[in-house]
């Protein structure tokens, strides 16, 4: 089954598409203050800052990880 979260901290919001993850470890490593894999939900959108997540949501090898800006889905 395919499954998808989002999480916003209002500017962004962070897609992560959980059939598509390889747990490669490049998100954990990269911001340990967002992506937590050991809590529940595993992505603080307000451990890092929005182009912090960005630059590392785009280390992404899987493509498991994405964004869109919350002013462009609502526009």
């Amino acid at each position: 089954m395919e499954s998808q979260k989002e999480y916003t901290n209002g500017e962004i919001t962070v897609v992560w598409k959980q059939h598509l993850c390889i747990h490669s470890g490049n998100c954990v490593r990269g911001l340990p203050t967002v992506f937590r894999p050991k809590v529940q939900p595993w992505i603080e959108v307000r451990g890092a800052s929005s182009e912090e997540m960005i630059n590392q949501i785009k280390q992404c090898p899987s493509g498991a990880l994405s964004f869109y800006y919350n002013k462009d889905k609502h526009a």
